[in-house]
């Protein structure tokens, strides 16, 4: 009988091999060498340790898999095909082509079974410990004695590019750290990059550095031996108190004439190729995506299995239900984005009055975020290593990784300076579910973090990033701190919802965005303490879902229309005083985003910057790029276009002419034209 099994499970491998190949030959695209080494690995994972239905993709309390390594997508979509997901054999005959559902790198929300977007390396390796994280945070919240209700591992198979990218070792060592047990990566290693052998850039000891990382290591001498595999995966579980790193040697296009050849990563192996890796194979040569009929009882036989896996989760759960009512509730709203009931209690009415003022957007972010902290047991986050400046700690909850002596649940996640592992943990937070996730560090540090951001916007996910310092009113700490072109950049990237708030109270209405939008939110806030704009007066806690709005106007049709966001809305406002007391009627407009601005229908846009008033000028510290959309060919923008100095923040203000006078001089001299 185990001779039997052992060799179905040898042809599965080799049909996920075959189809993979032939996927990419069709596509005349793709990477053939990993799924020609990896697929034994692969295929031992998913078939004899993950606990996941494909009939049911979503469900909760399965294992979670990345493919960090997302040029082996055919790999991942033939494996996926055999073990009984929603992907037919059509669907791999169109990899790569536009509208498909197997796209060339894996895409969350695309691919049924996917559960992650990756292609850059190394972040499908930190996405995992956030995960992971995830796991532990929600198990910590709900499990009971009996009642394991969130229960799962998270594993990963990571390439030698992945290991070589600097946020693997900064999320890495942040695993090792807290002690993620239930965190498991095979590593493909297969000593083959694109520009040849890795020993011309690679030639550290993994197993040593990992180790030195507080991770359990082992080694697999050899990919195709599945019982190897099976003990180390199996010996993997079985650490509780380290992630897992299990050392795979494979020979990358294993099998095809380029094996052991940076030629086999990516590239079709070419129709002879083709011919001579089925002839190794035993392969039928004569049709592609050959798929053995012995494939089909397999799949039917896997289905069953992992359909009581989650059988048997929803009848613990059930009973979880009976005993636990409120926790049984308060777990399914969290897993289904429903945010707790009451959950705005503290925050539903607050407001700063113009007595409290002035305060810095990073000051009051703070505080809402610690009022509505307990009323969201799933808010959780941290910095890296600026807690105390970005005002992102939540005062009241100790670090995560485990309950105190007072019972308090940890709620703050301490990152270190690991600022591109942060944003790709907190993907990882996001994707998993349960969890409203956020980050924080100075604006001009996002740069470290970009591909974690672009990657969430992709994803289209529930993360925050919270970025303070946002001008050169970080003052003396000079150019290298104070960002110019970080706006602009990141206001170019599709789907991110980046909101600059002007003060106070259009920071809380902007948290209120983030934390409901179940969307990728930035939000910009400032050091320097800026004058509050009280609602009472200017309608601030209402309008930032539309954008943009009138925040003070003429009395009549407008002579001009002056706009900015964030620290500058406050100096328009002291401009329009002046030319109020001129005669000039003007119109105040706060934008503090962009994008849901630009959403806006045509009437609305209009009737807060009318495009008959040619008199525009729009005012920000930083890059001007993009704001001539709003000013159009007759209008004005100031802003700085070089990098800053290291002097006093308001001293640097005066110095780039972000003042109420400049902004008169300005306008007038357009009304004149």
């Amino acid at each position: 009988m185990s001779d039997t099994k052992n060799q179905l499970d040898q042809l599965c491998i080799n049909t996920v091999r075959m189809l993979a190949v032939d996927a990419i030959e069709k596509a005349n695209s793709g990477h053939p060498g990993m799924p020609l080494g990896a697929s034994p690995m692969a295929f031992a994972l998913f078939t004899k340790f993950m606990r996941h239905n494909p009939a049911n993709p979503n469900w909760f309390n399965r294992d979670r898999f990345i493919l960090s390594a997302g040029h082996a997508s055919a790999l991942l979509y033939s494996l996926l095909h055999i073990t009984g997901y929603a992907i037919s054999l059509d669907d791999l005959k169109k990899f790569r082509q536009l509208s498909s559902i197997t796209p060339g790198h894996p895409e969350y929300g695309v691919t049924p079974g996917v559960d992650a977007t990756t292609g850059p390396l190394g972040q499908g390796f930190a996405m995992g410990v956030g995960m992971a994280l995830a796991e532990r945070v929600l198990g910590k919240m709900f499990n009971k004695d009996g009642f394991d209700v969130v229960d799962h591992y998270t594993f990963a198979i990571v390439s030698d590019g992945d290991l070589m990218e600097g946020i693997s070792s900064e999320a890495a060592s942040l695993a090792g750290h807290i002690k993620l047990g239930k965190l498991i990566y095979l590593y493909d290693d297969n000593d083959i990059s694109i520009d040849g052998n890795t020993d011309i850039t690679f030639t550290e000891n993994v197993q040593q550095r990992f180790e030195a990382y507080g991770w359990h290591t082992q080694t697999v001498t050899d990919a195709n031996d599945l019982t190897a595999i099976t003990y180390a995966l199996e010996t993997a579980e079985q650490e509780t108190d380290k992630p897992s790193i299990i050392i795979v040697r494979s020979h990358i296009g294993y099998g095809s004439p380029k094996q052991d050849t940076s030629a086999a990563h990516g590239a079709p192996l070419g129709k002879e190729g083709l011919l001579k890796t089925k002839d190794f194979y035993g392969w039928d040569k004569e049709k592609s995506f050959f798929v053995p009929s012995q494939i089909a009882e397999f799949r039917k036989s896997f289905l069953k299995k992992t359909a009581d896996y989650e059988s048997q989760w929803n009848s613990l759960f059930k009973k979880y239900q009976e005993k636990y009512p409120a926790q049984a509730k308060q777990l399914s709203n969290l897993i289904n984005g429903i945010l707790p009931e009451g959950w705005d209690n503290k925050v539903k009415n607050m407001s700063f009055k113009s007595g409290e003022g002035p305060m810095a957007t990073r000051d009051a972010s703070g505080k809402f975020m610690n009022a509505a902290a307990d009323g969201l047991i799933n808010l959780i986050g941290g910095s890296a290593d600026l807690g105390s400046s970005v005002k992102t700690t939540l005062k009241n909850y100790p670090a995560v990784g485990g309950l105190t002596s007072t019972d308090k649940l940890g709620r703050n996640i301490y990152f270190g300076v690991r600022e591109h592992a942060m944003g790709a943990i907190v993907n990882g937070l996001a994707l998993h579910g349960g969890i409203i996730p956020f980050c924080s560090t100075f604006f001009v540090f996002s740069d470290y973090m970009r591909s974690s951001i672009r990657l969430a916007a992709l994803m289209n996910i529930h993360s925050i990033f919270v970025f303070s310092h946002d001008s050169i009113g970080v003052g003396e700490d000079g150019p290298t701190h104070q960002p110019i072109e970080h706006l602009a950049s990141l206001r170019a990237m599709p789907n991110m919802n980046v909101i600059r708030p002007a003060d106070a109270n259009e920071t809380i209405a902007a948290w209120k965005y983030a934390l409901t939008a179940k969307k990728p939110v930035t939000l910009i806030l400032s050091r320097q303490k800026l004058p509050v704009l009280e609602d009472a007066k200017y309608s601030t806690l209402s309008n930032i879902d539309k954008g943009g709005y009138i925040l003070s106007d003429s009395d009549g049709t407008p002579d001009c229309v002056l706009i900015s966001s964030g620290s500058e809305v406050s100096v328009i406002l002291e401009a329009k005083k002046i030319l109020d007391e001129k005669g000039v009627k003007t119109r105040v407009v706060s934008l503090p985003s962009w994008e849901l601005f630009d959403a806006q229908n045509s009437d609305y846009k209009n009737s807060v910057i009318p495009q008959n008033i040619k008199i525009r000028v729009a005012v920000e510290a930083g890059s001007t790029m993009g704001w001539h959309k709003y000013v159009g060919d007759c209008g004005y923008v100031i802003g700085i276009d070089e990098f800053g100095s290291s002097a006093p923040g308001d001293v640097l203000f005066e110095k780039y002419n972000i003042t109420a006078e400049n902004v008169v001089k300005k306008t007038l001299g357009l009304i004149k034209k």
